[in-house]
């Protein structure tokens, strides 16, 4: 391994460890890359920036995991709209003191995952400072088929299904999974897809978006919620519901559907990954929760949301 000092050493040894990419007709060396579209062109574009001690920490979390999970949250955006990840651009500002080795394991656990969705690696920007690791990947896709599947579609009486379970992530999931990409494209494929996210803010809080982008109410099936076995066994005084419903970082595909395309979603088969129904589009504005015992109650929007310090800045 050959010893890397500075980040021009550290950009030469991507290079040299970047595979070649049909995609690329410029790749890494020169001031910007030059990615083949085909026609008519149309690019799907999503950025994720991750932080060390809000999205992962160090020394739990391997560098491999860091830059795997780094490009994983970007492909999920893709998959949100059915789409396909074609190519990606990565900024990293790395910590001054043992940031080369760092390095190498983002790349290798980014290029891992690359390889394994047809991603090339067109470039980016590295930087070092003092601070602690910040990484930002941008991801290029192309539509599929019928074109990108939008958050506000949904329509009432539609139904609402989610793949996989939720709840729990932090027990090590949020760095371990794989992005819903080839599950999107079936999909896609086999029904009229009315409305589709990923859930990275929590099941509660993106189901909401979907809601106030379509205008539309929904309730949803205690009962039919997929709990994971993490949050199953959680000991916090949270229920396993509170964290299915809250969590996040589950990167689930949410989406809404007739009733008739979603009985033949239903009968589909993902590779294994399980689709469930777990409510239905309503008029009513709102979110309401159908309990066990046939309640019905306010859902609130649980989830994450990135905060701001409450002071007021000088002068405002």
């Amino acid at each position: 391994m050959p010893v890397l000092s500075h980040e021009f050493d550290y950009i030469a040894w991507i290079r040299s460890q970047a595979a070649h990419h049909q995609r690329l007709s410029v790749g890494i060396g020169d001031d910007a890359a030059l990615i083949a579209f085909p026609p008519p062109g149309n690019c799907l574009v999503t950025v994720d920036m991750l932080m060390e001690g809000v999205d992962f920490l160090i020394p739990q979390a391997t560098p491999r995991q860091i830059g795997r999970k780094s490009l994983a949250v970007n492909l999920s955006d893709i998959a949100a709209m059915a789409g396909r990840p074609v190519a990606c651009v990565t900024s990293v500002a790395l910590p001054r003191r043992g940031g080369m080795e760092l390095g190498r394991g983002l790349f290798e656990g980014l290029a891992a995952l690359a390889d394994e969705f047809g991603v090339a690696l067109a470039g980016g920007d590295t930087n070092t400072w003092d601070g602690p690791l910040v990484i930002s990947i941008t991801v290029l896709g192309e539509p599929t088929g019928r074109g990108p599947v939008l958050r506000s579609g949904a329509r009432p009486g539609d139904w609402i299904l989610a793949t996989g379970s939720f709840g729990g992530s932090l027990a090590g999931r949020h760095l371990d999974f794989t992005p819903r990409v080839r599950e999107a494209q079936a999909l896609h494929q086999a029904a009229q897809l009315t409305a589709m996210i990923d859930v990275s803010d929590g099941l509660a809080a993106d189901l909401g978006h979907i809601l106030d982008e379509s205008g539309v109410g929904a309730i949803v099936d205690e009962a039919a919620i997929p709990i994971s076995a993490a949050a199953a066994d959680t000991t916090d005084g949270r229920t396993p519901l509170e964290h299915a419903l809250g969590d996040g970082e589950d990167f689930e595909l949410l989406l809404t559907v007739s009733p008739d395309e979603g009985q033949r979603l239903l009968e589909l088969s993902l590779g294994g990954t399980p689709l469930t129904r777990i409510g239905r589009i309503t008029t009513e504005a709102g979110c309401r929760l159908l309990t066990r015992d046939g309640q019905l109650e306010p859902l609130p929007g649980l989830g994450w949301k990135h905060g701001f310090d409450a002071a007021q800045t000088k002068g405002s």
